[in-house]
């Protein structure tokens, strides 16, 4: 168990360090995040349309649209122009910040926990199953979520996703490979 235990908090760590250097000091995800000189005119014209936090595709249909409205609506729309909004009355300030870092961090080593726990009902893995099974897990993550919501909604940062499934469930799965199997050969 304590194996478990600190090749999770380890292992989390390496998932949260890489988060925090990809979406902060290198900046990879740079294409999701564009800037526009128009932001305040456009951040004031959201805030008098939008009373709530919420998340917006347009166009799309009216609740209680007809099957046969909805063929017709889609045929209208395309070729012309869509987007997601995803709106919030209020920036959060640092302390905020600060918990999500928390939650984050304590997600990922549940996250390389449940892997651990995982990787040692395989009876006397090698390094390499070791490794590849935590490379795996994170190409499965990054098929179900980043590369699946590319597939319908064209996000801009996909290669930023796969280089981050790469590197840091790699690191991770070096780690594990290394010490799971660390006082067993």
């Amino acid at each position: 168990m304590k194996k478990m235990i600190i090749g999770a908090i380890v292992g989390g760590i390496i998932l949260f360090a890489w988060q925090f250097l990809t979406w902060g000091a290198l900046n990879l995800h740079h294409a999701q995040q564009g800037y526009t000189p128009k932001q305040d005119s456009v951040l004031s014209y959201l805030n008098s349309q939008f009373s709530e936090d919420g998340a917006y595709f347009m166009p799309t249909f009216a609740p209680g649209t007809s099957r046969e409205e909805m063929e017709k609506q889609m045929k209208a729309m395309e070729g012309k122009p869509w987007a997601q909004v995803v709106y919030h009355k209020s920036m959060p300030g640092m302390n905020k910040m600060f918990m999500n870092m928390g939650r984050s961090l304590v997600v990922d080593i549940v996250i390389v926990w449940l892997l651990c726990w995982l990787l040692v009902k395989i009876p006397s893995p090698s390094f390499g199953t070791i490794f590849i099974g935590t490379l795996g897990t994170g190409l499965i993550i990054f098929l179900n979520m980043p590369y699946t919501l590319h597939i319908w909604y064209g996000s801009f940062d996909l290669m930023a996703y796969f280089t981050d499934t790469l590197v840091s469930w790699g690191v991770a799965g070096l780690w594990l490979g290394w010490w799971l199997r660390r006082g067993n050969s």
